[in-house]
């Protein structure tokens, strides 16, 4: 399983807006498309969180798929609450994907 961190920043009373609009995109064909296996969404102050768990490295799927109708709506419908982490260095998607530096993970056998 691969794990993507999305970091940005959101409107602090935003949280269930941007549920729902992961919620009605989750029903539809994206995250089938993008190998999206699960979803957790995290807030901390104004700082939004966003793990994708996914069958293939979820990096390179968006930028494949971010020309596609679901994927431009759920921006489209997105932008209102969440925006850049950094406005000055975002360009596309992957400028948002936080860089795993390291992991642990207890023997599954044990």
């Amino acid at each position: 399983m691969y794990r993507s961190l999305i970091v940005a920043r959101m409107k602090p009373d935003a949280a269930p807006d941007i549920a729902e609009v992961f919620a009605a995109s989750d029903r539809g064909q994206l995250p089938h498309l993008i190998g999206v296996r699960g979803r957790s969404l995290f807030q901390f102050g104004e700082v939004y969180l966003h793990l994708i768990e996914a069958d293939r490295p979820p990096g390179p799927e968006v930028a494949k798929y971010a020309g596609h109708p679901e994927f431009r709506d759920v921006s489209e419908r997105l932008q209102p609450f969440v925006s850049a982490y950094d406005p000055l260095t975002w360009q596309e998607p992957k400028d948002a994907m936080a860089r795993e530096f390291y992991r642990w993970e207890r023997d599954r056998t044990a």
